[in-house]
């Protein structure tokens, strides 16, 4: 990287960012009152700006470092996954946003339990917590890394720096803090998205409409290979793998359903969605282009790349070494924002499931103030977690911490999406016949994770031919099918009452037919 730090202007923009953010922090924290207000913003929150904060929560660090890094090494059929959200949430979202507004309170899983019971619900909230804390280890040893790399100083006081401020604000704001400082980390995360793009395209000599086409010669515009194959990382993998993600990430995940919630009507939830969907797409896309035009500005003569620096590390490289003084300081500013804004978003949803599935189970008489002051100690005790992922990913090299996280999801995946199929689809289904589906796809993940896990050079378990012989994202897909299939089979087994009809999707259509 630098020979020396980043100059004292850009330290101070940091600086005065961090410093804004968490002043709004305070002023949210005289409204937080209540327990309600604290998770969901009693209701009072304009459309547009829950839609800008689903788009700033779906981004983070992993989006300003690692989708670069991702393009600049291969080419953006990571991207495919994304571009599967608006497609699915198209014919989804219009059902799921009334049902979960009418039939919870505040847990999306409280939704599997009114269901299939409770082992139905404190599985599914399990399985987000596992996949939510890798995703908070990843973001933050991410943004640490990259200001140690700008800054010189060690990455372990940076992170704890950062977590103390993140663990702050989303303590004192709430819901509405987080969703309200989200839109000001979301402008300035592509704000900075959009200087680095205007030096990529028009620095080099040839312009932009020449560099654009060198991106697409060398092959790094592109989604492929398109074979059919679930064995190799094809775009087949990605657009099945992307189908299964966009149901679990709008369907089942409590830092989306939770700003369903809160939201005025059912009207303005499903334009803050569609709000934060499209957004998302967009800004995926820019950053797998500035990834794309990173590889074409240092192999074609604009700038030359020092051996040492990997694809993780060309990006912040770049914006050390070929941006202004000043620049490099709202690009850093809003590489800050992205990481606060999704880790904020994360430890609140992280308390409102520990309060809700945990805590009021457990004390069923609280008061509302004892439910504000556990959920704020939560969000403490989830921000130490968060920092416990994050020392350990500093120790973890592998193929690239998008291919990482991409993995992680897949296992921790734990067949939810087939969970929620199963309830909303069928009222046949019961809680004997899910348990089994359950059980099923608990053997069959433990089975694909050891037989594809290596140790140095050794499977965890080799059983020859019979080893999982697809691609790991595929992990993820088949453990929902294996829910739905097993879970609906089982059920047939069982008997019992038909579920209430306002629980599946049926309720829906009954209900649109009266209107």
């Amino acid at each position: 990287m630098q020979n020396n730090p980043i100059h004292w202007i850009d330290t101070a923009i940091v600086i005065v960012s961090v410093l804004f953010t968490i002043c709004t922090g305070f002023y949210f924290s005289r409204r937080q009152k209540s327990s309600d207000r604290y998770f969901s913003g009693s209701k009072t929150i304009p459309a547009w700006a829950i839609g800008i904060s689903i788009f700033a929560t779906l981004l983070s660090s992993v989006t300003f470092l690692a989708y670069p890094a991702a393009a600049y090494k291969s080419n953006w059929i990571l991207l495919v996954q994304g571009l599967m959200v608006p497609i699915v949430l198209v014919g989804l979202i219009g059902i799921i946003i009334p049902l979960f507004r009418k039939v919870i309170r505040l847990s999306t899983y409280e939704y599997f339990e009114r269901r299939f019971g409770f082992f139905a619900r404190m599985y599914s909230s399990v399985a987000f917590m596992l996949t939510h804390f890798s995703k908070m280890g990843t973001v933050l040893y991410l943004v640490s890394i990259a200001l140690s790399s700008f800054t010189h100083y060690p990455v372990l006081p940076i992170m704890l720096c950062l977590s103390f401020a993140i663990i702050t604000l989303t303590m004192l704001g709430g819901m509405e803090g987080v969703i309200w400082m989200d839109v000001v980390q979301g402008f300035l995360l592509v704000g900075g998205g959009l200087l680095c793009l205007g030096i990529l395209l028009f620095r080099p000599v040839a312009g932009p409409v020449e560099t654009m086409h060198q991106a697409f010669a060398m092959g790094k515009i592109d989604v492929g290979p398109y074979n059919f194959s679930l064995t190799d990382l094809t775009i087949w993998v990605m657009i099945i793998n992307g189908a299964f993600y966009a149901l679990q990430k709008y369907g089942t995940d409590q830092t989306i359903v939770q700003r369903y919630l809160a939201a005025r009507s059912d009207k303005d939830a499903k334009r803050a969605a569609f709000i934060g969907v499209f957004a998302s797409v967009s800004v995926w896309t820019l950053f797998m282009l500035i990834g794309a035009l990173l590889y074409v500005f240092y192999h074609t003569g604009t700038a030359f790349l020092p051996k040492e620096i990997t694809a993780d590390k060309v990006f912040p490289y770049f914006i050390s070494t070929q941006l202004p003084v000043g620049v490099v300081g709202l690009v850093l500013s809003a590489l800050v924002a992205a990481a606060l804004a999704s880790l904020q978003s994360d430890l609140n949803c992280l308390s409102a499931i520990g309060v809700e599935d945990y805590y009021q189970r457990l004390k069923p008489n609280c008061t509302d103030k004892q439910r504000l002051n556990m959920g704020r100690i939560l969000v403490f005790v989830a921000g130490c977690i968060m920092m416990t992922v994050a020392y350990l990913f500093v120790k973890w090299e592998g193929e690239g911490i998008l291919g990482i996280v991409f993995g992680l999801y897949a296992i921790f995946s734990a067949g939810i999406v087939g969970i929620f199929l199963l309830g909303v689809l069928s009222r046949r289904a019961n809680k004997q016949g899910l348990h089994i589906g359950i059980a099923t796809c608990v053997v069959f993940t433990a089975y694909a994770v050891l037989t594809t896990t290596k140790i140095g050079d050794h499977l965890m378990l080799d059983l020859g031919k019979f080893n999982f012989p697809h691609h790991k994202y595929m992990l993820g897909v088949y453990s929902h099918l294996i829910v739905f299939c097993v879970g609906y089979v089982a059920s047939l087994f069982f008997k019992s009452e038909p579920a209430d009809i306002h629980l599946t999707i049926y309720g829906y259509y009954k209900n649109d037919q009266n209107v």
